[in-house]
């Protein structure tokens, strides 16, 4: 289960999408995440399917790959579906003494429910194609403006990368403590929910302290080489735009524009 989560990690290949500007990347994910909630109609959801389809074939990151992140969450979408599908108010479709569905909370947990999939999928593309310095480093370029008003855009780019990176390293120290466990008897598969969450104390325990040694040791690496944060800080590869990315940004409008006329214009007419 820990070897699915994809969210973090980092694919090497040569695509063209792997080429494009982070800041790019970060304002395609995040115009994409709007729209998933602005277009709140299959239609629209069926447009952006397709469209991170295809982003997914010009990657080159095989789909298997990312769809596997999914297996992590399988637990909390049931639960927000079951909820939404049984709590909705509207037509009733079926009544058995308190369990109740309604027609509403079935389009509601299907929206809710691809909704959920397609943020989830894209938001392990962005870190699948972009490594986490050049994450950083869009990150920090596109929020510079704040620098304006004091916000620390630097050091908040940096913990956020940092984060990431802790990510993978965390998932392997997790996946050799429940080995090391398993070895010395452990059990973590049988029992009741009381006895598997208690089993989890021999695990929890040396990642936090595992967790902790490697935070310090990186604020000592920080502190022993006169890291300041980043006022004056030089770039040795400055993030530059080329044809590509402006290419990149103009298929984005046109998304964007797609989306909208699909969203207030087609299904008004024909709805």
């Amino acid at each position: 289960m820990l070897r699915d989560i994809t969210l973090g990690q980092y694919y090497q290949t040569e695509s063209k999408i792997h080429q494009l500007d982070p800041r790019v990347k970060l304002l395609s994910a995040l115009v994409y995440i709007i729209m998933l909630f602005v277009c709140d109609d299959f239609s629209c959801y069926a447009i952006c399917a397709i469209a991170l389809w295809i982003v997914i074939r010009l990657s080159k990151v095989p789909i298997k790959f990312i769809t596997k992140g999914l297996k992590t969450i399988v637990i909390l979408l049931m639960i927000s579906l079951l909820l939404n599908i049984f709590f909705t108010p509207g037509k009733v479709l079926f009544e058995f003494n308190f369990v109740r569905i309604t027609e509403e909370g079935l389009i509601k947990a299907a929206k809710i429910g691809i909704r959920f999939i397609l943020i989830i999928i894209a938001s392990s593309l962005l870190t699948l194609t972009t490594t986490p310095t050049n994450l950083t480093d869009g990150l920090e370029k596109s929020l510079g403006f704040l620098n304006y008003i004091k916000i620390p855009v630097h050091e908040i780019a940096m913990m956020m990368s940092i984060a990431l990176r802790f990510i993978p390293i965390l998932m392997e120290e997790t996946d050799k403590i429940i080995k090391a466990q398993t070895a010395r008897g452990a059990d973590f598969e049988t029992g009741g929910m009381i006895k598997k969450a208690k089993s989890l104390i021999p695990i929890m325990i040396p990642l936090f302290v595992s967790a902790l040694k490697r935070a310090n040791n990186l604020a000592i690496a920080m502190e022993a080489r006169c890291y300041h944060g980043g006022k004056d800080r030089t770039k040795m590869y400055p993030l530059k735009y080329n044809s590509r990315d402006f290419t990149a940004y103009f298929i984005l409008f046109i998304f964007v524009v797609v989306l909208f006329v699909e969203r207030f214009y087609v299904l008004k007419i024909f709805g």
